[in-house]
């Protein structure tokens, strides 16, 4: 039991600064080719940011382990809108601007929608188990297709001021060579640190008698989602809600859509313990945002609304755990 903790935290550590250290290199190469900042931001960093999600749902996919692999993105995702939001609006009320409440949001809530419709074939088709097959898998990614031609399409008006753009910009410059050292040794340690976690969070699920479902909604996505929290708080202190509501939007878009897509084309992903209480749950958290978004055409989640979510994530992860 304490070897498969010290796998599980040494793993996610190797996971989180693979991801970070990939991403740099990466971006720093891309921009010795000559491409903007606004691009880079947009393709290399964000998906720096659901890289950890990415390799352990695939790894967990190819080792049997798809409930770890759905448990993960499903509960990442509710962790990004109920406990991200809630906490940093509970920080600084969110304002949402006009755009982002007509077109990012309901774009969370069709995501969150269409794993809650592939994620019941046994009701609406009569299948023998929940399952994400190699078909839907490629149905998702043609929806992520679909999110970034929306996305460089919006790009191309956005001014210098796009925070895509600065954060790739924030990027250090390198030498070719550091920043392909960087992105082998990224490369390295989300593989390695992705074999450690999914091997840890398998043992520490049976060890404890609960499903890999449980463990993958609970811990693995609250360790994969903690430094986006982190990041999220500190920018609501300096003022940057914007940033907060951004790193969720995306997250929660690319799991589902690429995560998910990547995972169950690589390999058929079933259900099993995951079911209609956490894809409900997801899809409950995705109308509240939208709902506590466009309230009374304020465009602000509020102190008192950021509170709600908060103890509505806490409430959905006290039941899951007395159902074991």
């Amino acid at each position: 039991m304490i070897l498969s903790i010290v796998y599980l935290v040494v793993g996610l550590v190797l996971i989180l600064v693979g991801a970070n250290i990939l991403t740099d290199g990466a971006s720093a190469i891309a921009r010795r080719l000559g491409i903007s900042d606004l691009v880079v931001g947009l393709t290399v960093v964000a998906f720096g940011t659901s890289a950890p999600e990415l390799v352990i749902s695939v790894m967990s996919a190819v080792g049997g382990s798809s409930e770890l692999a759905v448990g993960n993105v499903v509960g990442s995702n509710i962790f990004n809108i109920l406990m991200i939001i809630g906490v940093t609006a509970m920080v600084v009320p969110v304002k949402i601007g006009r755009s982002v409440m007509v077109n990012e949001i309901p774009l969370v809530l069709l995501s969150s929608a269409v794993l809650l419709v592939m994620g019941n074939s046994v009701l609406l088709d009569n299948a023998s188990s929940a399952v994400i097959t190699r078909v839907d898998g490629i149905l998702l990614l043609l929806f992520f297709a679909i999110f970034m031609r929306y996305t460089f399409s919006q790009a191309k008006t956005a001014s210098g001021d796009d925070p895509a753009a600065q954060n790739a910009a924030s990027v250090p410059d390198m030498p070719v060579w550091g920043a392909v050292v960087y992105v082998a040794g990224g490369l390295a340690g989300l593989l390695f640190g992705g074999d450690r976690f999914v091997a840890g969070a398998s043992d520490i699920a049976s060890a404890l008698g609960v499903s890999e479902a449980v463990i993958g909604l609970t811990i693995v996505a609250t360790g994969t989602s903690l430094p986006e929290l982190a990041t999220s708080v500190t920018a609501a202190i300096k003022g940057k809600t914007g940033i907060a509501l951004g790193n969720v939007i995306g997250s929660n878009i690319f799991n589902i859509f690429m995560v998910l897509g990547v995972s169950a084309t690589v390999s058929p992903l079933p259900l099993g313990n995951v079911g209609n209480l956490d894809l409900g749950v997801l899809a409950v958290a995705s109308l509240l945002f939208l709902a506590f978004a466009g309230f009374i055409e304020r465009r602000t989640i509020t102190r008192l609304e950021g509170a709600v979510m908060t103890l509505c994530y806490v409430t959905y992860i006290v039941t899951l755990l007395c159902m074991q």
